[in-house]
């Protein structure tokens, strides 16, 4: 008897210590397999819709205060329940009623209060820009633009916010410093399981960005948690990422800008990082995360390095 509660004794302490591991992994496959069906099924249901921008009415504090923000909401009404299976449609003041929490842990740990606006998103949406050519600081009707975030639930039970720019632009063939804001058309922020924990980005949470309002770029990566490196010259930027994790990649161009929306999520504030698409054999380009600027700059330079997964 005392040999039997022994192996009993073992066998808990052993079950104890490896059971959370085990059911951490089990979750971390669901959720990367949900993830990139989510993302799947957005991808082919954007790219039937002709257009992204020009859905609803947006109204700023300039103008009439009895008119409605609609931009958001008629994006999903008009726009993305024509070719996407939606369920419940949630304004900015009820977004919990499709699932979404009022407070999430982003990347680096810190609690944060889910944005109802798309300045809230990023704060660097509204207010005054630096003009990338002089570095001074200009006032854009652009950056006027503050819609109210709306929500949907799928019938796959993921719950969505969407952060939308009703006047996003072309991508025009920049190949010069340009601002990247008005390249977003809509930002949807995910929760693979609605309001059940643990509500942490990288996780059960992540976001999927739709840039330019036709021949739409759709991205969705998956930052690693910190830079790869404070200081690399482009060049040597994959080999950084290749090190930190050999399943990780830089971004491109448009999954950096993707990052720059979502700051607040990964944890990010300041800094230049490197993107892996290249402007030409000594230029690549760069996204600025304390400013709205995307540039190309000079691979021998040396940037900030945050790599992703897909």
């Amino acid at each position: 008897m005392a040999e039997i509660l022994l192996s009993l004794t073992i066998i808990g302490v052993v079950a104890a210590i490896t059971l959370p591991s085990l059911t951490g992994n089990i979750n971390e496959r669901t959720w990367n397999t949900q993830r990139k069906a989510l993302y799947a099924r957005f991808s082919q249901a954007i790219a039937l819709m002709p257009s992204l921008n020009g859905y609803g009415n947006y109204i700023n504090g300039n103008e009439s205060t009895s008119a409605v923000d609609t931009a958001t909401e008629t994006f999903i009404t008009e726009g993305l329940s024509k070719v996407l299976k939606i369920n419940n449609i949630c304004d900015h003041e009820h977004l919990a009623d499709c699932g979404i929490v009022t407070s999430y842990t982003n990347m680096v740990g810190s609690i944060k209060t889910w944005p109802t606006t798309l300045g809230e998103m990023n704060s660097l949406f509204t207010g005054s820009w630096l003009n990338p050519a002089t570095s001074q600081l200009i006032e854009n009707t652009q950056a006027d633009i503050n819609p109210n975030a709306a929500a949907f639930e799928t019938q796959n039970g993921e719950s969505i916010a969407v952060y939308y720019n009703p006047y996003c632009q072309a991508d025009m063939g920049e190949n010069g410093n340009h601002y990247s804001p008005p390249k977003m058309c809509a930002n949807f922020i995910y929760d693979l399981n609605g309001n059940k924990g643990p509500n942490t980005v990288g996780k059960d949470i992540g976001f999927i960005t739709a840039l330019y309002p036709s021949d739409s770029a759709i991205v969705a990566p998956m930052p690693l948690s910190t830079n790869a490196s404070n200081n690399k010259k482009q060049d040597e930027a994959g080999k950084a990422c290749q090190t930190q994790d050999p399943e990780s990649r830089l971004p491109n161009r448009d999954e950096l800008s993707a990052m720059f929306y979502n700051r607040d999520l990964i944890g990010i504030s300041s800094g230049i990082f490197w993107s892996g698409t290249v402007v030409s054999p000594t230029t690549a380009w760069t996204q600025s995360f304390h400013a709205v600027d995307r540039f190309p700059a000079l691979k021998t330079y040396g940037y900030n390095v945050r790599c992703i997964k897909r």
